[in-house]
């Protein structure tokens, strides 16, 4: 069952992150231009995706199935998306040069609306009346 969460909730998050780095590239462009690599290192965001779809099931989906309704869901995620798009935005604004502010409150309010969503996703399947 674990595993089946873990595939319906990366399903999930992949199309609904795939729509936002599509539309949002040139913003993240225009401010982090000086960063970014030309292509992404595609081998360390699949162990990123493979962990952080994991926490969400483990943190956020298995909690809100016990008993819990879609709302518990969406804030379970949501807490879980702001706290750990918080910690690498603010961890990069700490230790990089001219990590712009606006990228910490985009990321962090993306990051809580993307796991959100995420979770909701995987609530609809699984949850049981």
């Amino acid at each position: 069952m674990v595993i089946l969460q873990f595939l319906v909730v990366a399903a999930a998050f992949a199309v609904i992150d795939s729509i936002w780095l599509t539309t949002m590239s040139g913003f993240y462009r225009s401010n982090l231009g000086h960063l970014m690599a030309d292509k992404p290192n595609l081998g360390y965001a699949v162990v990123f995706y493979a962990i952080y779809i994991a926490g969400i099931v483990f943190f956020a989906l298995r909690p809100s199935l016990d008993g819990g309704s879609w709302l518990s869901a969406l804030g379970y995620g949501a807490a879980l998306g702001a706290f750990a798009y918080a910690t690498y935005d603010l961890t990069n604004a700490a230790t990089l040069r001219n990590w712009p502010l606006t990228i910490i409150i985009v990321d962090i309010l993306w990051g809580a609306a993307l796991t959100g969503l995420a979770t909701v996703a995987g609530w609809l399947v699984f949850h049981r009346n």
